[in-house]
Parts: structure tokens; C-alpha cells; sequence
């Protein structure tokens, strides 16, 4: 299979330059430079995907891991990724793969058909796009979601949502489910610590609320000093509530030192709980604690009543209070998200795969 194929979002630029028009980073690329993200290339006048069809490894995860506690909870997801990322965040977590600059990373060759049918045959309900960012290698992801789609199983795209409109679009379009990571509320945070910027991720939320029928939850890391005032929550939780509704659900999740971000200490649990308590109080209806044991923060309560609907330990669910439409079985309010008659039983394991054992 070849891993390098031509791809749709670019201009020629009157230089003689070719700008890449995926996300706003717009890379202006001479022949056989890359982008930042690495794997989108100028090859032969044009820009090509350089890494179609080849993974930095797969495996098979609780969907509470994304994290996503509305979309069918307790269920298994077949997880992947690739090699590079379209922003440069100082804290990175999962830097080997995301900054990675070697094919060697790319040790798992996967055709689209080969991943649907890998899942199904593992039982997956969904095939999530993670570990970097799937926004940088679009049509892999949008061909492995129409595989999947066709045998019944969903896709999961896990992303920071830095992306352009056009191709925003157009990778939606095949995805059920989302986790975007909203990792501030500030410009300074994002182009300083991310060499990003924050408005384009808002504009990705807007989208999604508003034109779609993609489910999403958001993922904020706090990171002591950087992203966790009491200001910025409140603003962020607030705007959360007016421009996305009380039902998008809010994690905050524990930092710990890593990559190019060593001098910060890991967040206090604390931290956490106050930014889950300053959710709620602004009317989060679903606002959650990651990274740390915490019942009480990773367990989902009913909006009206108060009923502990789904109980959780880490990824182990304990309590299951839905009826099968979904609403809390003690008042009858629908909680929001993607839920069946009954929860999966996964657990908490994590099951590495190898893909060649999938090949027809």
C-alpha cells in the first residue's frame, strides 16, 4: 500500500510556494519541505499525505479513556494513531508519537478495510483516531471511518480542533463522536505554550454544537499556573454554557511533567475539584475530574434530581440508574449523549493488536 497519496485542501501561491489549507497554521511550502505537522508534504507541485495507511501502533481501550463518559459507556474502542501533530504544546503527553520525526514510529501498516474489520472482529463499537491528531492525516481517518461505518462501527476522533473550515466539513461528516481539547481560555496560553491559537478550536466547538450531530465532550489539562485561575474557569465554564448549552460535558484532567514542561508540578487533585465545582455551579450539567482517583468527579449524576446514574471507578462502572432510552430511572430527565439499552462490560483493560493478524 502506498503511504503517500495527494490531497485536496492547498493553493499555489504566487511566489511559486504551495500553502496548506488543513488547519490554520497555513504552511507555505518550497518542493520536498514539510509542514509542521510533518507528515503533509510538497511533493511533485502539490501536497501529498505522506503517512496513509501506516500507524504508530493499535489497541484496544475502555471509550472512558478518550475520554467520552456519554458515548456508549463501558464500551471497548480500537485505537490508533500516526506520527506528527499541528501544534507544538511545551507539555505534550504523548510527545514520542506527536513529535516524532521517524517512520520507524509508523511500525503498523493498516488498509482501511483491514481496521473495520479488526475491529468488529474484537468486539469494538468504535474505532477512535488518537494519540496525535487526526486532523493531520484527514483522509486516512475519513476512509477508515467509511470502512468502519459500513460494518456497523462508529468513529471517535480525539483532537485539539485546530482546523480550517472547508476540511472541518468535510472530516465531521464521517465522525459519530468527538473529544476536543480546550486547552486554555487565553490567546497568550495558546501561542505561547501551543504556538497556536484559541480562536479557531472555538470556532471548531461552534461548529460542532450548532451544525452537526456529532456527540463531543471537552478535555481541559490544568496546569498549575498556566491554565488554572479561578478567572479563566469561570470564563471558560461560562462560555461553555452560552455558546455550546449546559450538555457538553467538561473533564479536567491531572498534568504531569513531560516533554519540554518539567519545571511545573503535577496538578494538586484540588485543583480539579474546584474547576469541576466551578463548571457545575455555572450550569455544567456534566463536569468530570481525570488523571486521578475521584468517585465522585468521574461518576455521571442526574441534572434534575441528583441521582448517581453511572457510577464510576477509574474505568470500572459500578452504578447504572438509565432506563433504556436513556433517561434517569428515579425522575425521568434524559441524560445527554449516546447510550444503548445497556452498558458494555470492558472494564478497565487495555489490549495492544497487532493489525497483521486482521489482513485478508
Amino acid at each position: 500500500m502506498n503511504s503517500t497519496i495527494p490531497t485536496q485542501y492547498w493553493h499555489m501561491l504566487d511566489d511559486g510556494r504551495v500553502q496548506c489549507d488543513v488547519c490554520p497554521r497555513a504552511c507555505k511550502l518550497h518542493e520536498g519541505q514539510r509542514g509542521l505537522c510533518f507528515v503533509r508534504a510538497r511533493q511533485d507541485n502539490q501536497i501529498v499525505l505522506t503517512t496513509y495507511g501506516r500507524s504508530s501502533g493499535f489497541c484496544v481501550d475502555p471509550i472512558e479513556k478518550k475520554p467520552l463518559n456519554h458515548f456508549l459507556p463501558g464500551t471497548p474502542v480500537l485505537s490508533f494513531g500516526t506520527a506528527g501533530c499541528n501544534l507544538a504544546c511545551k507539555f505534550c503527553q504523548n510527545w514520542d508519537i506527536s513529535k516524532s520525526r521517524e517512520f520507524d514510529t509508523l511500525a503498523d501498516a493498516a488498509a482501511p478495510e483491514t481496521i473495520a474489520r479488526a475491529a468488529k472482529a474484537l468486539g469494538c463499537r468504535s474505532v477512535a483516531y488518537t494519540y496525535n491528531d487526526p486532523v493531520i492525516f484527514m483522509e486516512y481517518a475519513i476512509d477508515v471511518a467509511q470502512a468502519c461505518r459500513a460494518q456497523g462501527i462508529r468513529s471517535v476522533a480525539v483532537t485539539a480542533g485546530y482546523m480550517c473550515d472547508e476540511p472541518r466539513r468535510a472530516f465531521y461528516r464521517h465522525m459519530d463522536a468527538a473529544n476536543v481539547d480546550l486547552k486554555a481560555f487565553t490567546e497568550r496560553f495558546y501561542q505561547q505554550i501551543c504556538a497556536g491559537s484559541l480562536q479557531p478550536v472555538l470556532e471548531t466547538l461552534l461548529y460542532l454544537k450548532h451544525e452537526t450531530d456529532v456527540w463531543f465532550e471537552l478535555t481541559t489539562l490544568l496546569i498549575p499556573g498556566e491554565n488554572d485561575s479561578e478567572a479563566e474557569l469561570e470564563a471558560m465554564t461560562q462560555w461553555v454554557v452560552t455558546s455550546l448549552g449546559p450538555d457538553v460535558p467538561m473533564h479536567f484532567t491531572a498534568f504531569h511533567p513531560d516533554y519540554k514542561m518539567l519545571d511545573k508540578p503535577p496538578t494538586p487533585p484540588a485543583t480539579l475539584k474546584r474547576a469541576r465545582e466551578i463548571a457545575l455551579r455555572n450550569g455544567v450539567r456534566y463536569a468530570y475530574t481525570g488523571n486521578v482517583h475521584d468517585e465522585r468527579g468521574g461518576s455521571t449524576y442526574c441534572h434534575q434530581c441528583g441521582t448517581r446514574l453511572i457510577g464510576r471507578d477509574w474505568y470500572v462502572l459500578r452504578t447504572w440508574q438509565l432506563t433504556a432510552d436513556g433517561c434517569c430511572q428515579r425522575c425521568g430527565a434524559r441524560c445527554a449523549g449516546v447510550f444503548e439499552p445497556r452498558p458494555g462490560t470492558w472494564g478497565p483493560r487495555r489490549q495492544p493488536v497487532r493489525l497483521q493478524n486482521f489482513h485478508q
